[in-house]
């Protein structure tokens, strides 16, 4: 069976085109409460607060306040990229169409990915100008961005899929993703922790991220480098395997 680039294509500009109709809302906002994270965090906080591993307070959080944007935007887009089709019946045509659900999967998570990296690239850009920065490792930290926001879409893309409603897209986000960010040393070491709360942390995924990211940034990180790395692999293949799943039996999309 040939590659249907076409299909693809015609998915991905068309997600694209919508992530354009929605700019303000896509990226303006982001970086605003990016902004904002840097007055009160960064400014109020940080000037209170001594080094974090050596780095200024300021420059710390920046790792954790992108992976905390691309985690939701990843995840928001994605589910919300593949929700439209199912409410307004269009996935039929398309399932009904000479396309592959890898090229479905491609053109969907491709175009969703694709805004989850340039919004972390803004933020990045914004946090540049409030703190100084120094990626030690830049092409680890394009890797294990363009890793996180391609795994997070393929959740995202299941939670379109299980999803009856536009609360339902919400739950999981709002309620365990979000949480599971702000509690994965987005905004502080977890060895600044009790050691009975340390090991509780290192049960949260997020952390594995969170550190794996700042690694790239800093040098440091509160988890070996290679177990955030495994951690991100394992939860993608995962993800890959429930959408398998999915595709195989038309679980909630030939209903």
């Amino acid at each position: 069976m040939t590659f249907n680039r076409h299909a693809v294509a015609a998915i991905y500009r068309f997600e694209m085109a919508r992530f354009g109709r929605t700019l303000l809302q896509s990226l303006v906002t982001p970086v605003i409460t990016t902004s904002l994270y840097f007055v009160v965090f960064g400014a109020a906080i940080g000037a209170r607060m001594n080094q974090v591993e050596g780095v200024p307070y300021g420059a710390f959080i920046v790792p954790g306040l992108i992976m905390l944007s691309v985690l939701t935007e990843s995840i928001s887009n994605a589910s919300f990229g593949i929700y439209m089709p199912k409410w307004t019946g269009t996935i039929y045509e398309l399932l009904s169409a000479p396309v592959s659900p890898p090229e479905i999967l491609l053109g969907y998570v491709g175009a969703a990915a694709t805004k989850s990296i340039l919004l972390g690239l803004i933020i990045l850009a914004t946090a540049s100008l409030f703190v100084p920065l120094e990626i030690q490792h830049p092409l680890w930290m394009v890797a294990f961005l363009v890793l996180t926001a391609a795994t997070f879409c393929l959740f995202g893309f299941i939670i379109g899929i299980w999803s009856n409603g536009f609360e339902q897209l919400q739950f999981i986000p709002m309620l365990v993703v979000t949480p599971l960010t702000f509690l994965g040393g987005a905004f502080y070491s977890i060895d600044m922790l009790p050691p009975v709360w340390r090991t509780v942390s290192l049960f949260n995924p997020v952390v594995y991220l969170v550190s794996g990211f700042r690694w790239t940034f800093f040098g440091a990180a509160d988890v070996d480098v290679v177990a955030s790395l495994a951690a991100t692999l394992g939860f993608c293949a995962v993800c890959l395997v429930v959408v398998a799943w999915v595709f195989r039996t038309g679980y909630r999309l030939k209903q």
